[in-house]
Parts: C-alpha cells; sequence; structure tokens
C-alpha cells in the first residue's frame, strides 16, 4: 500500500510498515487543501489530530482502504461516511491508556494534598503548614463516567487505595473486580470524587452542566482527562464557586481547537477560564494525560499491530 502521513509520531510506525512492504510518505505542513489534491494516489493516510476529516475530504480519497488515529477518539474524523465508502478506521485507545489513569490519578493526589499552592508559597518564602493541610483518598468514594479502555485503566490504579469505586457506561456489565457498575443516579447519589473518561460525542456534549451538577448529593472533586467539550465551563465555574465541586483537575477544556493543538480560536480569553486559571484548587495541563514518553511509542505500535490484522 501506499501510505501518507499527516503527523509526526514514533518513527517504528514508519519503520515497520516499510518493513511489512508498504511505500511512506511523509507531508507535516501542506494545508488541508493541498492534501485533499493529491489524496486520491493513497491507500491509506495516518493522522493524530492536525485537522478534520470530513465527507468532502474522503469523497476525493478515492482509493483509501484505512485512517489510523495515533489516538483514542475519532471525532475528528466524519465516521459515517466513512464506513459507506468501505474505509477501515483504525485508533490506539489502549496504547495510552495507562498514561491517561496515571494522569487522573496524580491529579487527584496533587488536589487532595494541595502539591502546586504549597510548592508556589514555599518558593515565596512562605511556610504555611494548616492552611496547605490535605485530605486522604482512602475512604472516598470514586465514580467513573465512561469505562473502557482509560476508564478501566484508571480504576485499576485504585486498587492501592482503600477507596470504593462505581462506574457508570451506556453499555451493560462492563463492571469488573475494579469497579461496580451502576446507574448514573446511584453514583451521583454516593461519589466523592468524579473522573471523566467519555469519548466525544452526540451524548457528552456539554454533558457536564449545572443540572448534572447539582445531581450529585454530595460536594465533589471533578476530574477531566477525556474531551473539553463535554463540560460547560461556565456551570463547573459556579459550582467551584459555590463549593459543590471542591477542586478540578483539569486535562482538556471545552475552548481547545478541534485539533488539540491550540488553546483559542482568537485572542480574547473567556471569563470563566480567568477564574480557572486565578483558582487555588484547580489544576490545568494541556491535553497531555495520554501524552508520555512510553505512550509515544505504544500508540504507534497499537496501529501497526491493528494494521496487520485487518490487512496481512
Amino acid at each position: 500500500m501506499k501510505i501518507l502521513h499527516l503527523d509526526e509520531n514514533h518513527p517504528l510506525l514508519i519503520s515497520q510498515l516499510a518493513e511489512l512492504g508498504h511505500t511512506n510518505h511523509e507531508d507535516y505542513s501542506s494545508s488541508k487543501t493541498e492534501i485533499e489534491a493529491k489524496i486520491h494516489e493513497y491507500d491509506g493516510f495516518i493522522i493524530r489530530s492536525r485537522f478534520k476529516i470530513d465527507a468532502e475530504f474522503l469523497a476525493k480519497a478515492t482509493n483509501l482502504k484505512f485512517i489510523g488515529r495515533v489516538g483514542a477518539g475519532l471525532e475528528n474524523i466524519d465516521c459515517d461516511f466513512a464506513t459507506t465508502q468501505g474505509i477501515k478506521l483504525i485508533s490506539a485507545p489502549e496504547g495510552n491508556r495507562n498514561a491517561v489513569g496515571e494522569h487522573a490519578l496524580g491529579m487527584i493526589l496533587s488536589l487532595f494534598n494541595k502539591f502546586n499552592k504549597a510548592a508556589k508559597e514555599v518558593r515565596e518564602g512562605k511556610w504555611l503548614r494548616e492552611e496547605n493541610r490535605g485530605f486522604e483518598l482512602d475512604g472516598q468514594t470514586v465514580g467513573i463516567i465512561g469505562y473502557g479502555n482509560m476508564g478501566k485503566a484508571f480504576a485499576k490504579k485504585l486498587r492501592g487505595f482503600d477507596v470504593n469505586v462505581l462506574c457508570y457506561d451506556i453499555k451493560n456489565t462492563v463492571g469488573d473486580e475494579n469497579a461496580t457498575q451502576v446507574s448514573l443516579s446511584e453514583l451521583q447519589e454516593k461519589s466523592t470524587v468524579l473522573s471523566l473518561h467519555t469519548p466525544q460525542t452526540s451524548r457528552t456534549l456539554q454533558m457536564v452542566n449545572a443540572e448534572f451538577i447539582n445531581a450529585f448529593k454530595h460536594p465533589f472533586w471533578f476530574i477531566n482527562t477525556a474531551r473539553g467539550k463535554s463540560v460547560v465551563t461556565q456551570d463547573l465555574v459556579k459550582a467551584l464557586a459555590s463549593r459543590k465541586i471542591l477542586g478540578a483537575g483539569l486535562d482538556v477544556l471545552e475552548y481547545e481547537k478541534s485539533s488539540f493543538e491550540n488553546l483559542f480560536n482568537d485572542d480574547q480569553m473567556p471569563a470563566a477560564f480567568q477564574y480557572l486559571i486565578e483558582a487555588e484548587n484547580v489544576l490545568l495541563t494541556p491535553h497531555v494525560a495520554g501524552w508520555t514518553k512510553e505512550s509515544k511509542e505504544k500508540l504507534a505500535q497499537t496501529i501497526v499491530d491493528k494494521f496487520k490484522i485487518y490487512f496481512h
């Protein structure tokens, strides 16, 4: 096959495909329009999140047999149209699930123990012990929404703690030895920590809104390493201000561009984001939960391994 690589990834992706006898071309700088003009020459392409793969783009890919998405989500691809064209979609959630699980756990421990606040104060010459008295994770009830690759990996990380782990998913019977599957209402009734691990779909867009938040019986800590557009930031900020949400660890934001490579479409900073920047009980990272040295290799290897299953 003739394969076009649209984003830089771990070099094993190209080297192993070449070993299998395929031709690899790289184009990391041409515009989407320029790529559209030549995409008909290729049997497949591999992308992270450089631009949206819509029906117009796919219609011009007349010889396309597969799309490799080096990541978990496929929301930037018109999957329905691709399926009608007989194009195989290959993603790699297995590749960075461990990294996401570790990141989510790290965010909880950092928030509970006020690591960022305390470190900043010590650097300023302040030695405030009582003000930085933390909380322990043991005894908490952790609710996980979305119990696929990422949710399961996070639950596995919690096995060393004396916590009650609940999960909710649109699929039935996904619970396991690490999490008890419950209804959404039961999760909202019992959880004191919530971690989001859902893909971006029509069902999850703006899912975490005022109504959703207020349905929780207890004040809770919130972690989002999934998709930013699943959260209504203004409603999150109101909940933080009222202490319904005790603290938030956010690796993703609704203000991100669809490519995930930049934050804002213009230079205006929303008031809600300004609040998050200034809040001491909010931890922010730039969409890097699944972005480790190890996951870069694992993601690439997963794409190659799945490619072999489908085409060799």
